[in-house]
C-alpha cells in the first residue's frame, strides 16, 4: 500500500498550490480519501473529505472556500487546489484512505510539506 503526495513547497500569501496524492495497493474506488495538515506544535487537522465516489466533499471551516477537493478514480489519486494561501495554511500536509468495508482499514502518505510567507 502507497499513498505518495507531491505538489508542496513555498508560495507567497495569496498564491496557490495544488497537491496530488498517487495511491496503490489498495481499492482506491472503494475509499474516501481526506487530506489532513499538521503545522509545527499543533494537532493534526482535517482539511477536507471527499467520498468514495466523488459526490459529497466537506472542508474545515478554515479553508472553505478556498481549498478544493477531487479525486479521479481511474488514475487513483487525489488532490488538493489551494488558492488564496495564508501563512497559517503552512504544515504538512497528508493524505489518508479509510477503506470502509470489513476489514476497516486505514493509510497515511508520508506528507508534502507546504510554507506560505507572509
Amino acid at each position: 500500500v502507497q499513498l505518495v503526495e507531491s505538489g508542496g513547497g513555498l508560495v507567497q500569501s495569496g498564491g496557490s498550490l495544488r497537491l496530488s496524492c498517487a495511491a496503490s495497493g489498495f481499492s482506491f474506488s472503494r475509499s474516501v480519501m481526506n487530506w489532513y495538515r499538521q503545522a509545527p506544535g499543533k494537532a493534526r487537522e482535517l482539511v477536507a473529505f471527499i467520498s468514495s465516489d466523488g459526490d459529497t466533499t466537506n472542508y474545515a471551516d478554515s479553508v472553505k472556500g478556498r481549498f478544493t477537493i477531487s479525486r479521479d478514480n481511474a488514475k487513483k489519486t487525489v488532490s488538493l487546489q489551494m488558492n488564496n494561501l495564508k501563512p497559517e495554511d503552512t504544515a504538512v500536509y497528508l493524505c489518508r484512505a479509510d477503506f470502509l468495508y470489513s476489514p476497516y482499514s486505514q493509510y497515511w502518505g508520508q506528507g508534502t510539506q507546504v510554507t506560505v510567507s507572509s
